[in-house]
C-alpha cells in the first residue's frame, strides 16, 4: 500500500524508517527463538539481548530524542506503527507498555531526582517498570473505575505506609522500577519505588490470552510498604490528575503499536492468499477472501487516520479524553476485525504458531480490554452526550 505521510516531519519519517528497517531484519527472526516463559512471553535475557542490538542500531527509544524532548504525539504514532510490525518490536526498540507510558509521564512531570533515579534507566533500556492501579474484582478494587481503589497509604513520620492488593500488574515479575497508586485521605496518590521489595510479592501470574508481554499480568499483595515521601509524585491527592496525564497517549500508543502488528498480519494473509490455490485458482481470485483483504485494507487506513487525529489533538495541548476514548473504540474494534479475517485467510494455517497471525489474533482480543474496554469507554461518551444535550437546552 502506497504510503503518504504530508503531515509527518522529515526526522519522523526517517526514524520510522531506521525503525521498521531494524524490526523486519533483525527481531522478526527473533520471533522463533525459544526463549519464553511457561506464558510464552519473551524471557528478559532475550529481551536485553534485543535491546543491546536495538542500542548498537541507534533506533533504542526512538521515540525520545537524544537531549531527552519527546517527539509530538503524531510524529510518535509514526514511529510506533514502525515498531509493532513484530510483536517483539516494542520491546526491542522500548517502546512497550507499560514502560511507554511511564516514561511519558515521569518526563512531564517527575522531579529532577526521580528523573535521574527512575526514568534514566527506563530511558536507557537497562530496566523494566510496572503501573500498580488495577485491583482485583473479587475484593471490590479498581478496575475500569479507578474511583473505587481499595489500596491505602498513610503519612508516617517522613514515609508513606501502604497496604493493598493489586492485579494483573502487567510486567511487575521482573521490573525494576514501580509506580504505585494508593489512596490517602487527601484523595489518590501516586508513588515511585524500587523493584524488588520484600513489602511487595507476587501472589501469583495467570495465564492470559495474550503473550507478549515480559513478567504476565500479576496479583501483588503490598504489605506495609514504607516510601520515602520525597518518592510521592507530585502532592497527596493529585495521583488521579496524573493518571489522567499519562491515560490518553498511553492508550493511544496501544492503538499504534498494534496498529503495525495489524499490518504485519495483514501482510502474511495476503502473501497466503496469492500463493495458496483452491479449486483452481489462488485464493485471492474468489471473491470471498478478496473482499476480506480489501475490507482490511479500509480498516487499516480509518483506523490510521483515527490515530492521527487523536495525536493532533494531544499535540495541541488537549488531554484529549474524549478524543482517545472514541480512537481507542474504534481502532481496537477495526483491528479485531482485521486480525479475524486473516486467519480467516489463511484457514487452517491461521490457527497454528507457524505465523504470527494467530497470536496477533490472541493480543487484539486482549487489547479490547485493555486501557478501557470498549464498552466503558463507550459508556464515558454517552454521558458526554448527555452532558452536552442537557447543556443547548439552556
Amino acid at each position: 500500500m502506497r504510503e503518504i505521510k504530508t503531515q509527518v516531519s522529515e526526522r519522523a519519517l526517517e526514524i520510522g524508517a531506521d525503525v521498521e528497517r531494524f524490526v523486519r531484519e533483525v527481531i522478526i527472526p527473533y520471533e522463533k527463538d525459544s526463549r519464553r516463559d511457561h506464558h510464552g512471553a519473551p524471557l528478559d535475557e532475550m529481551v536485553m539481548e534485543m535491546r543491546s542490538k536495538a542500542r548498537d542500531a541507534r533506533v533504542l527509544t526512538p521515540h525520545i530524542l537524544p537531549d531527552g524532548s519527546h517527539l509530538t504525539q503524531l510524529e510518535t504514532a509514526f514511529v510506533l506503527q514502525k515498531s509493532g510490525l513484530s510483536p517483539l518490536g516494542p520491546l526491542a526498540v522500548n517502546t512497550m507498555a507499560p514502560d511507554e507510558g511511564n516514561m511519558y509521564l515521569l518526563s512531564h512531570v517527575g522531579s529532577p531526582e526521580i528523573k535521574e533515579r527512575f526514568l534514566k534507566p527506563l530511558v536507557e533500556g537497562a530496566a523494566r517498570s510496572a503501573f500498580f492501579m488495577t485491583e482485583p474484582a473479587s475484593e471490590g478494587g479498581a478496575g475500569s473505575d479507578p474511583s473505587m481503589m481499595k489500596t491505602t497509604c498513610r503519612l508516617d513520620g517522613n514515609h508513606w505506609v501502604i497496604n493493598g492488593r493489586k492485579a494483573f500488574i502487567t510486567g511487575a515479575d521482573g521490573a525494576r522500577v514501580g509506580i504505585i497508586m494508593a489512596k490517602a485521605e487527601e484523595g489518590a496518590c501516586m508513588f515511585l519505588v524500587d523493584l524488588p521489595d520484600p513489602a511487595i510479592r507476587i501472589e501469583n501470574v495467570p495465564n492470559t490470552i495474550d503473550s507478549s508481554m515480559p513478567g504476565g499480568h500479576a496479583t501483588v499483595l503490598i504489605d506495609n510498604l514504607r516510601v520515602p515521601a520525597d518518592q510521592m509524585l507530585g502532592l497527596a491527592g493529585e495521583g488521579f490528575k496524573y493518571a489522567q496525564l499519562r491515560l490518553s497517549p498511553a492508550r493511544l500508543s496501544h492503538c499504534m503499536r498494534w496498529h503495525g502488528c495489524c499490518e504485519r498480519a495483514h501482510e502474511i494473509a495476503t502473501d497466503y492468499a496469492n500463493r495458496r490455490e483452491a479449486f483452481g485458482k489462488n485464493l485471492i481470485e474468489h471473491e470471498g477472501v478478496g473482499f476480506m483483504l480489501a475490507e482490511n485494507m479500509i480498516d487499516l487506513k480509518q483506523a490510521e487516520l483515527m490515530i492521527d487525529w487523536c495525536a493532533s489533538v494531544l499535540d495541541s495541548g488537549s488531554l484529549g479524553t474524549v478524543e482517545s476514548s472514541m480512537t481507542k473504540v474504534a481502532v481496537s474494534e477495526a483491528l479485531m476485525r482485521i486480525a479475524d479475517r486473516c486467519v480467516q485467510v489463511m484457514g487452517g494455517s491461521g490457527v497454528t504458531d507457524q505465523t504470527i497471525v494467530e497470536q496477533v489474533f490472541r493480543e487484539i482480543r486482549a487489547f479490547r480490554i485493555y486501557d478501557g474496554p470498549t464498552e466503558v469507554h463507550k459508556w464515558s461518551l454517552a454521558k458526554k452526550i448527555k452532558r452536552d444535550w442537557k447543556t443547548a437546552q439552556t
